[in-house]
């Protein structure tokens, strides 16, 4: 467990200590299952839990407290217990009622945990956790990946931000929830998960092998071409993040690196406190970090303090690369380091996710997780009402939003079809003459097939179907790797200046 700094808690309202150490994620639960945090009034495990009031104001202004009426629920418990046709087991009703209260609230962030999500997401701070590697949310009938995770089955399958799983295994999440949905992606190490994903306007099916995830949160090393630039990518936030990074920058420094890439593009966010301690490295103390702001209460400041938050600090020049999946706790450092530190973004507008949750165990083995807050930015604005804006503006190239080719297909001349559009985009991409990028598998693509099949020592057949679409695939990702144009344009930035 996580608690506040104690001189925070002395100038703050109290309420606010519930989330110093919360959830800033923008899955429900992920298949990473997300870093949490169980921070709560430190005496809160030792007692029971107060009776459920409400608070209201009379008519002097004054607060009283009264029991809120729970009879009707009561009531129809006692009903479906004693009346319906079949025995009823009454854990099942009480979690129904525990479920209903959370989606009551229509909030995509609180939840109610049962023991084993409870105990999925307690794992994943600190270890692994076997799945697909893809941060998740419920939209709509949908669950939207938010991010693959770097080097995930995901990742390599060719998920992208932004990708709607429509079904998984032939079922439908339609009706399930974020915990229900990812019990069905998550699973044993070396079994096969389906999913049916909707990207744009197409659809394709994508099978993929459950590993074992490592929650890796920092990833390091020179540029090839420019060896005193260092690039660190920060994956998520959890509790070792802090530790990591500064292993990270030291070693660079180590090896020469005088200025700096740092990326939290996918990243979906983590730990509040990890977000403030690494803005703290970017900040001169005293300079604003981020605000929080609990119900009812006045924005709270946090300041850098070496103190507080460690007193390792960076000044080299460096910049920071931020797009779509950057969320939450990446958000906290974006606005830091470019509204505190005056360190330029790169790339395109942040994910905009500006509310804290917070974890509390309920009687029995469940929790709710539940937004206890929001959090601004060092000048005071709320992201969920407007994302974090590039100083420098840079899309990645259009190929990066092909399809993933199915590989039990088979493609050949004469089909007429959405994907063979796509297979036609990625050999012109791949630098390979289809004429018009369009629906036909003609004789120009056949061709082009042929010259890449016989380039790589595949079967020169002109069909594309499994190690075909498996090798265009992995062409694909090479091909969008070597021209990461943002982190393209960061280098260009940094020799520049």
């Amino acid at each position: 467990m996580q608690q506040e700094p104690e001189t925070q808690k002395e100038t703050k309202k109290v309420s606010l200590s519930l989330y110093v150490g919360s959830l800033l994620i923008v899955l429900v639960v992920g298949i990473l299952g997300t870093a949490a945090s169980l921070n709560y009034f430190q005496d809160s495990a030792d007692q029971d839990n107060p009776p459920l009031t409400e608070t209201l104001t009379d008519s002097d202004g004054l607060e009283t407290t009264q029991v809120a009426d729970f009879q009707p629920i009561e009531e129809m418990y006692t009903i479906l217990m004693t009346q319906y046709l079949e025995e009823i087991d009454s854990a099942v009703l009480i979690e129904g009622a525990l479920e209903g209260m959370a989606d009551a609230i229509d909030d995509p962030y609180t939840e109610f945990l049962d023991e084993v999500e409870a105990t999925s997401m307690d794992e994943d701070i600190q270890g692994s956790f076997e799945g697909i590697g893809a941060e998740v949310m419920k939209e709509g009938e949908y669950v939207r990946i938010v991010s693959p995770i770097a080097g995930s089955p995901a990742e390599e399958a060719g998920l992208m931000p932004n990708d709607y799983i429509v079904e998984v295994d032939n079922e439908s999440v339609a009706d399930l929830n974020i915990n229900e949905a990812v019990a069905l992606i998550r699973g044993e190490q070396g079994s096969e998960v389906e999913l049916l994903i909707l990207r744009g306007d197409s659809e394709f099916t994508v099978t993929i092998t459950r590993d074992s995830i490592p929650v890796e949160s920092v990833r390091f090393e020179l540029d090839e071409d420019n060896p005193t630039i260092g690039y660190v990518h920060i994956t998520n936030f959890n509790m070792p993040t802090y530790e990591e990074l500064v292993e990270a920058i030291e070693e660079l420094q180590g090896q020469g690196a005088e200025q700096f890439v740092f990326d939290v593009r996918g990243n979906p966010g983590g730990l509040l406190n990890s977000a403030i301690q690494i803005s703290n490295i970017f900040v001169e103390d005293g300079e604003n970090i981020m605000q929080s702001q609990g119900r009812d209460e006045d924005p709270f400041i946090y300041t850098a303090n070496s103190d507080e938050y460690g007193d390792f600090k960076f000044t080299q020049p460096s910049v920071l690369l931020i797009d779509g999946g950057s969320a939450s706790a990446s958000e906290i450092l974006a606005g830091a380091m470019s509204q505190s530190a005056d360190i330029p973004l790169i790339g395109t507008s942040t994910f905009g996710k500006g509310t804290i949750q917070n974890v509390l165990p309920l009687s029995g083995d469940g929790e709710i997780k539940f937004t206890a807050g929001r959090w601004l930015t060092a000048d005071g604005d709320w992201v969920s009402e407007e994302p974090l804006q590039p100083d420098i503006e840079v899309e990645m190239p259009e190929y990066q939003n092909f399809l993933i080719i199915n590989q039990e297909e088979t493609y050949q001349e004469g089909d007429v079809s959405e994907e063979v559009e796509n297979i036609n985009g990625i050999l012109d991409a791949l630098g390979y003459d289809v004429g018009e990028v369009d629906n036909s598998f003609d004789s120009e693509t056949v061709e082009a097939v042929e010259t890449f099949q016989s380039e790589n020592e595949l079967d020169t057949d002109g069909i594309v179907e499994g190690p075909t679409a498996r090798a265009l695939i992995d062409a694909l990702r090479e091909l969008i790797n070597e021209n990461d144009t943002q982190y393209n344009r960061a280098v260009e930035y940094l020799l520049e200046n």
